[in-house]
């Protein structure tokens, strides 16, 4: 009987939500922004990557790694989708416990390869201002390929235990998760067993992954403006700070709602939590919408380039 009883409440399926009260009007008011949202982000950045590939003028390390951010943009996109529009089309909730490890496995994983690809480009601003004369010889292709290797490996090999500790555990809670995704910190709050080394493994990675990306893009640009200070030309100075602009803007993108969201997570009963799922989407879904924006703005070359194929 005992055993009965302990296997009676565990589930197999979560149950996702939209934006709670608000489920009234998730088939017109708010699927029709979610769906624009992903058109514009997946044709933003899949014209960048197809221009920058086409156009051997545009085969530099700035813009390797501008390939790099679209194609992680890309894919935080493609893991999100089914289950958003999903909810907000189709009121789809289900999502089976395999599929939702493996769906925060790829977010996450995908995060973290973002945040190295924000401070490899970070060095790239660095070393193009430092030491322009040997920028190129720096910054080769085969050197560039090996950096983006290690960024996709560490990415994987941090984020690979989530979904194995997640699966280890039994989960007989309120099987309903507040996000339309699948995040760590919520499911493993609904496991029936001790989650204390999950806990410690994420505030683990956290730290080794987006702190310190961030506290070394914050010493890259510590040594920019140390460098950009030394030039006497007031009109190099501003071209060289100008170089830097749409890194800075893609790095607040991405750190700022990251950052929020950690808070809110250590900190969460004290904030509303509609604040939670709106900084939610806008920590997933903004970053690969403004992205490509920023960019074309501000690359010259690129946006005459894009020019060129839409006059056409």
């Amino acid at each position: 009987m005992s055993a009965i009883n302990d296997t009676k409440f565990k589930f197999t399926v979560f149950l996702l939500t939209g934006i709670p009260g608000q489920e009234h009007i998730h088939n017109l008011w708010i699927s029709l922004p979610f769906c624009l949202m992903y058109v514009i982000s997946i044709l933003g950045n899949s014209v960048i990557l197809f221009i920058i590939k086409t156009d051997p003028n545009l085969h530099e390390p700035m813009y390797i790694f501008l390939s790099m951010l679209g194609f992680t943009d890309l894919g935080l996109l493609i893991a999100t989708m089914p289950t958003i529009l999903g909810i907000f089309l189709f009121n789809s909730r289900e999502i089976s416990l395999d599929a939702c490890f493996g769906q925060l496995f790829f977010i996450q994983s995908l995060h973290c390869i973002e945040s190295s690809v924000l401070l490899l480009m970070a060095f790239d601003r660095f070393i193009a201002i430092r030491d322009p004369l040997r920028y190129a010889s720096i910054l080769t292709l085969p050197r560039i390929a090996k950096m983006g290797l290690v960024c996709v490996l560490r990415g994987v090999a941090v984020m690979l235990p989530l979904p194995l500790l997640l699966k280890r555990f039994q989960y007989c809670r309120v099987n309903v998760l507040s996000h339309s995704y699948c995040m760590h910190q919520e499911v493993m709050k609904m496991a029936c067993s001790n989650i204390r080394v999950n806990n410690f493994y994420g505030l683990f990675i956290t730290v080794v992954t987006v702190g310190l990306d961030s506290l070394l893009i914050f010493l890259s640009y510590v040594m920019i403006l140390k460098t950009v200070l030394s030039i006497a030309s007031h009109k190099e100075f501003l071209r060289a700070l100008n170089t830097c602009v749409s890194h800075l803007c893609a790095v607040l993108l991405f750190y700022t709602p990251e950052f929020s969201l950690t808070l809110i997570h250590r900190f969460g009963n004290v904030s509303s939590p509609l604040l939670q799922i709106i900084l939610g989407y806008v920590n997933l879904l903004v970053p690969p919408l403004i992205n490509p924006i920023v960019y074309s703005v501000k690359s010259k070359h690129l946006r005459s380039r894009i020019i060129r194929v839409f006059v056409k």
